[in-house]
């Protein structure tokens, strides 16, 4: 789940908590173009206030119009939007976007209770609604899970679906943990270093002071695991991306310039990686964006984080080192045809 999703779930249980009723929608199916992805959600108190988003703002009118006008559903219900296109645009769909809702009656805090209370545990969670019922269960979940809805059962999951741990305790680590749970991962900062570890302060971040290479190992990186390095310190570094190439992290990095991380990769092949593995290493990590501060740097790494999750090909990105490296060729080249545009 995004953070978005979670801010709905808090502020619904606010109201909730105030004695107010609410009405949660949830996108079950989309077709075509859409603006929310299944799994978004919105809560409605009753009296029109919102907290979230599924749309551009056209169906959470139009709910808000459903609700003031018929009251509070007294079970879930689905609905639809955007089935032929006069209604798409009506609703200010997309060409040929068609999605459906779950509107989930909810009166008491106690029903989103126990779930954020898991959420705030770092716990994946499934959550299963009864459509006939409205009654709602929870059970540990599995990354792989996503929603289901079968026109009986709407089975939603939250929780962190991606690690990423941090080596260092730093400013620029502090930048990127925010943004990442922003993204979806849970995050670890590893960093044995006493007086970087006790100046670490960011919220729903889990702060281990452990060897940097124990952690990697005692978290068994998966396929949704990611690595960044960002100490300079070569002793916490490389043995901790030793670690972490040898798994199936999907992202492994490490901060640094071209240089230090060209040493690097010599180190890391004294540590009998194959070459892939040690080509696996992205470094510098992160995407050119002309980046100089902690948090723009963060900015960047957090890009690449994200491409690399998404499937998106090297071709339609620059890593740092590609970046930098055609910036000077296209320098140089402008500087010799200029030289040589003097001497003609």
């Amino acid at each position: 789940m995004d953070s978005l999703d979670l801010e709905v779930l808090q502020g619904a249980r606010r109201w909730l908590s105030e004695g107010r009723r609410v009405l949660l929608a949830t996108v079950v199916r989309t077709w075509g173009s859409s603006p929310r992805p299944p799994g978004a959600l919105l809560a409605l108190r009753e009296d029109g206030r919102a907290v979230g988003s599924v749309s551009g703002g056209c169906i959470e009118d139009d709910l808000m119009h459903r609700l003031r006008g018929e009251g509070m559903p007294a079970r879930p219900q689905l609905v639809s939007y955007g089935v032929g296109a006069e209604e798409a645009r009506r609703f200010g769909l997309p060409c040929g976007g068609t999605m459906e809702l779950v509107l989930e009656p909810l009166a008491d805090a106690s029903a989103l209770d126990a779930l954020l209370a898991r959420l705030a545990a770092g716990e994946l969670t499934e959550r299963r609604l009864d459509m006939a019922s409205g009654q709602a269960t929870l059970a540990p979940a599995h990354p792989e899970q996503g929603l289901d809805y079968d026109g009986a059962t709407l089975t939603s999951v939250f929780g962190p679906r991606y690690r990423l741990l941090l080596i260092g305790a730093g400013q620029l680590s502090a930048s990127l943990a925010r943004i990442a749970q922003d993204l979806d991962f849970a995050v670890t900062i590893c960093d044995p270093r006493e007086e970087w570890a006790e100046e670490w302060s960011v919220p729903g971040t889990t702060l281990t002071r452990d060897m940097p290479d124990d952690v990697v190992t005692a978290m068994r990186p998966d396929a949704r695991t990611a690595v960044i390095a960002l100490t300079h310190d070569p002793k916490l570094d490389d043995l901790a991306l030793m670690e972490a190439l040898r798994s199936p992290a999907f992202y492994v990095a490490a901060l640094g310039s071209r240089r230090n991380n060209a040493a690097r990769r010599e180190r890391l092949r004294e540590f009998d990686l194959s070459a892939s593995q040690v080509a696996a290493l992205r470094g510098p990590a992160g995407l050119y964006i002309g980046s100089r501060t902690p948090g723009e740097i963060a900015v960047s790494i957090a890009a690449e984080l994200v491409a690399v999750k998404n499937g998106v090909t090297p071709e339609r990105v620059l890593p740092v080192a590609e970046a930098k490296a055609a910036l000077e060729l296209a320098a140089d080249t402008l500087s010799a045809c200029a030289v040589g545009g003097r001497g003609q």
